[in-house]
């Protein structure tokens, strides 16, 4: 039976509740429980801002919910089954735009196949698996879901797996070419199918369905709905809008200084340089060893007088020998392991995660942080090890605060995040960025960047980078990040190594956030005062080690940053007013142009810069698609081209084309391409 009371309608029948209600302009919340009632749970959705007017209309078996340009049909029926020889009870929800154009629809039970669109399997206690069918256009393009290592633009005809893992980041939120966005607000480990014939959706493990649905004309308007719905990104630091330099590892505190007072030297911008993890004495004290790093005061004080923030690695892991081990033990600060070895890593000794999901644990981490880090005015987080990365993923062994990992894990980054977001804002901090390997919906409003894990040093990784970008982007992650030159493979005197560095350099002198990192060979050992060993370091990696034409691109990228500078503020902006990515697929400017939703190795920067990294080795040309609707300026000769057309361009190593839209980018004419024709 239907219901309507307080602008919801629910249906109840066959030991089921299905709740609709209207969740901001444009959007409904669904939710569906067996038996019990529907829980009020927060996980990325925030409390909708205003109440928005919806309307009824009501005829026999059907009621139909309208909110703004998007309508909902809530179907009923009562047939006789012949086989249970008793009379079922059905609801089937149906979500179209204003004109009644078809948007997404839960899947037909077949006739004599009696399939469920909603199916809860029981487990022990009171969860399920859950699975969630829905027939959607089989011509659909669709984007987002957050980072998955793979080159692939379009995720129609993809399975992803909605787990975290290092380099791997599910934000289940996608978009439609058709006008919807759909976000599964559940953070229990599963997939999500988008196949021809239906999109499936499931849970390993939980209490409820719940999934929220937009409609808009544009992917710039469900974007816009959808950080409305689960926070906007927070107004980027102008301070942090230029390069970011960090390697494995500096290991001590004179190593950061030289190189900052190095970057000043030689007129090189530099605002924030990086202390990696292991300045710590053990896994899980959060402070600096004394020994390698005497003095925090006078280095940060230094680094502020040359323009530069230092941001330091913070991991969630715990080792059995840190000297904060024992405490967070006896108060159940730490995840709990069900069965098996009780270490749920062992990187450099076993270690626990703390459990982030308990507010206690949240607040013992950030009084750590504060108390080492904070009062040494240290006011920039790299939340590393965020998925939580468990030495083997399976995460039926782990249990939380808030329960077993198989039905909250994917929560982990988003409540990371928020414990230093909330303890720097209560230390009176407004201007916050933390750098993360991991996030999940609502991640956005803790204020992360979020960079793309431990990929490695190879062209096909680069290429990677591209497509990853823009689907985090449009997952509402508008602040992205490599490491530059990947992070593990490189060798520093390798004339191919170099040749790759140059082109990552070049691509992300243009990403939202510019950030070298990277573990280069040869590695460099590392002992203590009495020859005990510590965690080695890697080669060094300032733009300066290479040398030659290497160096002079570098630098120039370096230099070229600053000069985006306003092109970077512009974009930033629109991401915390609108929810409009920073890196931008093409489709999202030209939604109307089929081609646009194909490119998987140009984007945007902002709304009028089009980016076309070189990404092959001994490239000598690059073919690429300028969008219809648009003239398009090459911004390294001033010539004209119009759009709606592929073109073959010449590149050298110095050289990235970038094209301004209609006009724009003439303050870049002639400084994309000068540093090999300045020699």
């Amino acid at each position: 039976m239907i219901t309507i009371d307080d602008a919801r309608m629910t249906w109840r029948g066959d030991a089921e509740t299905v709740l609709v209600q209207p969740w901001g302009p444009d959007s409904v919340r669904v939710r569906s429980v067996p038996v019990g009632p529907i829980i009020d749970s927060e996980h990325a959705l925030l409390t909708p801002a205003r109440r928005t007017e919806v309307s009824f209309t009501r005829t026999d078996g059907l009621v139909v919910m309208t909110n703004g340009g998007l309508r909902v049909e809530m179907h009923e029926e009562t047939v006789l089954s012949e086989v249970r020889q008793r009379p079922l009870h059905r609801c089937r929800l149906r979500f179209t735009d204003a004109s009644g154009r078809a948007l997404l629809e839960e899947t037909d039970p077949g006739g004599a196949l009696n399939l469920r669109a909603r199916d809860f399997r029981p487990l022990a206690g009171d969860s399920f698996a859950v699975s969630a069918s829905f027939a959607s256009d089989p011509s659909e393009h669709l984007v987002g879901m957050g980072e998955y290592q793979q080159h692939q633009i379009d995720l129609k005809g993809t399975t992803l797996e909605l787990m975290q893992r290092n380099s791997q980041a599910s934000v289940p939120f996608v978009i439609s070419s058709a006008g919807y966005g759909m976000l599964w607000n559940d953070p229990s480990i599963g997939s999500a199918t988008f196949a021809v014939n239906r999109t499936v959706w499931e849970s390993r493990m939980t209490r409820q369905l719940d999934y929220w649905i937009t409609a808009g004309e544009t992917p710039s308007q469900i974007l816009h709905a959808y950080a409305d719905a689960t926070g906007h990104a927070p107004e980027f630091p102008d301070w942090a809008m230029g390069f970011w330099h960090s390697k494995l590892r500096y290991w001590n505190q004179q190593q950061i200084i030289d190189t900052a007072r190095t970057f000043k030297e030689r007129n090189l911008p530099l605002d924030v340089i990086v202390a990696d993890f292991f300045h710590w004495p053990h896994m899980g004290d959060y402070r600096f060893d004394e020994e390698f790093w005497p003095d925090p005061d006078a280095m940060t004080s230094e680094l502020k007088s040359l323009g530069t923030e230092l941001m330091v690695s913070i991991w969630p892991q715990v080792a059995l020998d840190s000297e904060n081990f024992a405490e967070m033990s006896s108060r159940n600060l730490l995840v709990r392991t069900d069965r098996g070895m009780d270490a749920q890593m062992s990187f450099q000794g076993p270690s626990l995660f703390i459990d982030v999901m308990n507010p206690e644990a949240r607040e013992f981490l950030w009084e750590m942080c504060r108390r080492n880090y904070g009062s040494h005015g240290i006011r920039m987080f790299w939340l590393d090890e965020a998925e939580p990365e468990y030495g083997v993923y399976d995460h039926s062994v782990y249990r939380h605060f808030t329960g077993p990992a198989l039905e909250v894990g994917n929560l982990y980054p988003q409540l990371f995040a928020r414990t230093f977001f909330e303890g720097q804002r209560r230390d009176g901090q407004t201007d916050i960025v933390n750098l993360v390997r991991c996030a999940w919906a609502g991640s956005q409003r803790y204020g992360v960047v979020l960079w793309s894990g431990d990929i490695h040093s190879t062209w096909a990784d680069l290429a990677n980078q591209i497509p990853i970008g823009i689907h985090l982007g449009a997952s509402g992650i508008p602040w992205f990040t490599t490491d530059i030159g990947g992070f593990t493979g490189g060798r520093t005197e390798d004339p191919a190594f170099q040749e790759l560095l140059v082109r990552w350099f070049q691509f992300g002198t243009f990403c939202p956030v510019m950030r070298l990192h990277g573990d280069r060979l040869p590695f460099e050992d590392v002992a203590a005062a009495d020859g005990t060993p510590r965690l080695r370091s890697g080669a060094p990696d300032e733009p300066w080690v290479y040398g030659g034409d290497t160096t002079r691109i570098l630098e120039h990228c370096i230099r070229l940053r600053r000069v985006l500078h306003d092109d970077v503020a512009r974009a930033m902006g629109e991401a915390h007013d609108t929810g409009a990515p920073v890196m931008r697929g093409l489709f999202l400017e030209f939604p109307d142009d089929q081609v646009c939703w194909t490119i998987d190795d140009e984007f945007l920067l902002g709304a009028d810069l089009l980016v076309c990294p070189v990404l092959e080795p001994g490239a000598t040309t690059r073919r690429l698609y300028l969008p219809t609707g648009a003239t398009w300026t090459d911004l390294r000769d001033g010539s004209l081209r119009a759009g709606g057309q592929w073109v073959e361009t010449p590149v050298d190593l110095g050289s990235i084309p970038v094209f301004g839209r209609d006009g724009a980018g003439e303050h870049l004419l002639g400084r994309i391409q000068s540093a090999l024709s300045d020699r």
